[in-house]
């Protein structure tokens, strides 16, 4: 539509008010030339009226006098008509003047003339009069005067059609439309001309803005000129490049922000007063995924987190809750966020509390594991030591015997601490490793060699399989040997009589992994996630033996992860266990 454009709104404007400025001049001008013309013939008949009168009475009325009528008639194409006495006397002839002839009883009979009969004054007006056969009366103007000498009175009559008036009135209204047209069509091209050039820039301007709405900033408002046009072009790009300076200001914060709450370990969620969420990072989408997930429902806060909510923006004060979601637990934290005066939202922290509540547990059951561990060979030496001292043992056997569980009690109780003091400075990272390139297929072969008379000895089958002979990593050979003496000693306590021990290795550019499979008893599904933590044992009713301590396994992961390895479990319970250990090999080894 034009009116939406400016362009079309301004050349309308002005295009209207012209067109209105030229109607309203038409409209006077017709009506000053048609009142011109009238009154132009109402004076030249008002003149030669008077003329005419002058010659009458000047000439008393003889017939002489009016042999200049006749010419001043012919001259002017006027019509004359003269009565004497109220009677007709002298008047155009009609057998000449056959076109607007008003017969001379016309005006006898006319009231409007009554005042030039009776001699009081002059008259001039316009009247009708319908010629015979015309459809419509034609238009006249007529002056009367009254004319005196010493023995008569005359009345005087000059008419003439308006006909010629009104083919002059009708030239001068076709000149002043033709005039006023012209004018039209001059003001619409100036006037499209004009808007045109005054509204480019702002198509410009438009244009840019337009640009600048789709996040290009580059783009600027030339300046045609230097009117109030041209200082908003220079006003509109000072303003564009302090917007786009103010955006990449705000891109930039947006960015630091988004990145300090992607790297936050802790789950953030920001909520309006409403408890609609508006910000939240990686960690707190998983939390809400996690509880969805629980709870089968659509992704939202916990309810409990809800009626937190409300309890900090109903009294402005920070809360707490911890919540337990996916045997996880979580502590919420959530503290008011003002605007100026009022709460506009809240901000949620939530932390993941689990390793710490495990290491709590752990703390506990260390303590408690450690003093049952040493309770049992304390209560033997103490034991055992009462009765040597109280001669219970008669014979040397007996004596002996009681000395020998007492030695290896205490080699018990030697084997924890050390085992535990290994534990503590791998987990602190004091652990000394004497790292060096060696063959570790011999050291597997060396190992497997050690155990063959245990496992003959509980009737168990030991094989070896490895697809190369040979394979140089870069670990600390005694280390690996701790690990491998450790994993070959529990499956053979796992593994029944008439079961199977196998170590397989293989190995790729990278990496040599070595397998430990046994056919024992296997580990509870339960079990498997805490098969390396201290004190972790398998059910002792299943152990060929003696028990272990349990520290053997948080050990052996200690030693590979120091090594930059990976040890890996897998087991079916009644099905057997394997081991997978990854070694880096000595070209891409790590240190």
């Amino acid at each position: 539509m034009i009116w939406r454009s400016i362009v079309g709104k301004l050349w309308i404007t002005i295009l209207m008010l012209v067109t209105a400025v030229l109607g309203i001049l038409a409209i006077l001008l017709f009506q000053f030339f048609e009142n011109f013309h009238l009154s132009q013939v109402e004076d030249e008949l008002s003149n030669h009226a008077s003329f005419i009168v002058a010659t009458i009475e000047q000439g008393e009325g003889q017939p002489q006098s009016f042999r200049s009528v006749r010419q001043l008639e012919h001259a002017h194409g006027m019509k004359v008509v003269i009565f004497r006495e109220n009677i007709p006397y002298w008047t155009t002839d009609p057998a000449v003047e056959e076109s607007n002839y008003i017969p001379p009883l016309f005006f006898a009979n006319h009231q409007t003339f009554e005042a030039v009969f009776e001699g009081e004054r002059q008259v001039i007006s316009p009247i009708a009069y319908e010629q015979p056969g015309d459809e419509q009366p034609s238009e006249y103007i007529v002056v009367g005067a009254p004319a005196y000498t010493q023995n008569d009175q005359f009345a005087i009559f000059l008419y003439n059609s308006l006909d010629l008036m009104d083919e002059t009135t009708a030239e001068t209204k076709r000149i002043i439309l033709l005039a006023a047209g012209i004018g039209l069509i001059l003001t619409t091209f100036f006037a499209f001309f004009l808007s045109s050039r005054v509204t480019a820039p702002l198509r410009k301007m438009r244009q840019v803005t337009l640009e600048v709405a789709k996040g290009k900033f580059d783009t600027s408002v030339p300046m045609l000129t230097h009117d109030e046009i041209g200082q908003l072009a220079i006003a509109f790009n000072r303003m564009r490049r302090q917007l786009n300076n103010n955006i990449n200001a705000l891109n930039y914060e947006k960015a630091q922000l988004t990145r300090i709450l992607s790297s936050m370990a802790d789950g953030v969620i920001t909520l309006n007063r409403r408890g609609d969420m508006v910000v939240t990072n990686p960690p707190a989408e998983r939390f809400l995924e996690a509880y969805a997930y629980e709870n089968d429902e659509n992704q939202g806060l916990p309810e409990r987190l809800q009626l937190l909510f409300q309890k900090v923006v109903t009294h402005e004060e920070e809360e707490w809750v911890e919540l337990s979601v996916q045997g996880r637990t979580y502590a919420s934290l959530m503290t008011p966020l003002y605007d100026e005066d009022h709460v506009r939202g809240v901000v949620l922290v939530i932390r993941d509390m689990t390793e710490e509540r495990q290491h709590d547990k752990l703390r506990k059951d260390f303590i408690a594991n450690v003093s049952h561990e040493l309770r049992t060979p304390i209560a033997m030496l103490q034991g055992y030591s009462e009765a040597l001292l109280d001669h219970v043992a008669e014979t040397e056997e007996e004596k002996e015997e009681m000395t020998r569980i007492i030695y290896d009690e205490s080699l018990r109780m030697g084997r924890l601490v050390n085992e535990l003091l290994d534990l503590a400075r791998m987990e602190s990272g004091n652990i000394t490793l004497i790292k060096q390139d060696f063959e570790v297929v011999q050291l597997a072969k060396k190992v497997h060699q050690k155990f063959q008379q245990m496992a003959k000895d509980a009737d168990l089958d030991l094989h070896f399989n490895s697809s190369e002979e040979e394979a140089i990593i870069y670990a600390d050979p005694d280390r690996i040997e701790q690990v491998l003496t450790n994993l070959y000693s529990n499956a053979v306590r796992h593994t029944e009589s008439g079961g199977s021990i196998t170590c397989s290795m293989s190995s790729t550019n990278e990496t040599v992994k070595i397998h430990i499979m046994d056919t024992g008893t296997g580990i509870p599904e339960s079990d498997l996630p805490f098969v390396f933590e201290r004190f972790y044992k398998a059910d002792k009713a299943r152990t060929r033996g003696n028990a272990g301590t349990g520290l053997g396994l948080a050990i052996v992961k200690n030693i590979i992860e120091s090594h930059g390895g990976e040890i890996v479990v897998q087991s079916k319970e009644g099905m057997g266990t394997t081991f997978t250990i990854t070694l880096h090999k000595a070209l891409e080894r790590k240190d």
